[in-house]
């Protein structure tokens, strides 16, 4: 079952670690839909029973800040035009856009699940890497999509944030696991290029946590999660049982999707295409008719590339035939690979230098 993934790249401040393409432009909120629905009409099969629909995911950029109507007309028109049971409907959403009045009207849309950025539960990290919403906000923000019916949300954290301590990590795990959320993704902060939080650090500004205590985070991560009750199903997703996101487990085994709107990319087990990351230009050339995607068509290693790649992230790892044991041995010998009924595994260890062992066995 493939899923449908749009790009909602409107953020009404931009956090100082991302380099996602989104915009502030917050007025062009109505043209960018326009826009959208035209894309949606030009390239969603009216009836495609080889290509049923199972998930929808509205990412960004901050979805959140989309008016009712918007959300509504979206999906709407994916369900006319599109097949299969909808299974899971998920929006992202800033802790500081949810109010009482938005959660009730997203889940009388069909949307049964939220992905909300919380990141920390520390101000002052919060306000060092530009999010908008603090500590409170994030606590209400749970509560509010609660209390409107909501029982599939999953919570976003960062670690290694500059000059986090162990400590602050610690008190936000803690403090996730007691809002009593079914799902937490939880990433290192990565300094990518071009950004703000880069170029703080290149100026001595702020500094990076060392290495060997974010991976003692992750590891204390893993530790307290599972800990209670979570199932580490991805190299960083955690799930309670039977609440891993369908959505997102698409793309890590590798089951086609379409993705809509601007710098959305879409793949169909042949060949990946993505959008222009350009608000203006998409608005103008979805609006003709005439979107330019960019195009690259996999080979099959490429494609048995990804599939390895791809697969040792996740808790059901890899089948041995795809690749050559004598070297997965060494990684097994070493506690970084497992294996079982004819699959390799990575081990919590292993996560941490996963991309050496897949270089490896490549």
């Amino acid at each position: 079952m493939a899923g449908i993934y749009i790009h909602i790249p409107f953020c009404k401040s931009r956090c100082k670690y991302c380099d996602f393409f989104s915009t502030t432009h917050i007025e062009k909120q109505a043209q960018y839909v326009e826009a959208l629905l035209t894309e949606m009409q030009d390239r969603l099969p009216i009836s495609n029973t080889h290509f049923p629909i199972s998930t929808i995911y509205i990412g960004g950029g901050t979805p959140s800040t989309l008016q009712v109507e918007h959300l509504q007309t979206i999906l709407e028109t994916i369900k006319q035009k599109a097949t299969g049971e909808k299974q899971e409907i998920t929006l992202e959403a800033n802790p500081g856009d949810i109010t009482p009045e938005k959660a009730r009207a997203w889940r009388e849309l069909g949307i049964n699940r939220l992905s909300i950025g919380v990141q920390s539960f520390d101000d002052e990290l919060l306000q060092l890497i530009g999010r908008r919403h603090n500590a409170e906000q994030a606590r209400q923000a749970v509560t509010i999509a609660q209390e409107a019916g909501f029982d599939n949300i999953s919570i976003d954290l960062m670690y290694a944030l500059p000059s986090q301590t162990m400590q602050q990590w610690q008190s936000d795990v803690a403090q996730a696991l007691q809002l009593g959320v079914q799902h937490i993704s939880s990433y290192g902060l990565i300094y990518e290029e071009g950004t703000v939080l880069t170029t703080l650090l290149d100026h001595g500004v702020v500094e990076a946590v060392d290495e060997e205590v974010e991976m003692q985070m992750y590891d204390y991560l893993v530790e307290q999660l599972t800990a209670n009750g979570f199932i580490h199903y991805e190299v960083s997703n955690f799930a309670l049982p039977n609440r891993e996101s369908k959505h997102n487990s698409s793309y890590w085994n590798n089951t086609p999707y379409i993705g809509l709107g601007a710098g959305a990319h879409s793949y169909d087990g042949e060949q990946r295409q993505w959008n222009i990351s350009d608000l203006d230009t998409y608005i103008q050339q979805a609006n003709a008719h005439q979107l330019q995607p960019e195009i690259e068509r996999l080979t099959e290693e490429q494609r048995h590339m990804e599939r390895i790649m791809l697969g040792l992230r996740t808790q059901q790892g890899i089948s041995q035939e795809w690749v050559h044991m004598d070297a997965a041995q060494p990684y097994i010998q070493q506690g970084l690979l497992t294996e079982k009924a004819g699959r390799l595994m990575a081990t919590t260890k292993g996560f941490h230098i996963l991309n050496r062992i897949i270089e490896d066995l490549l």
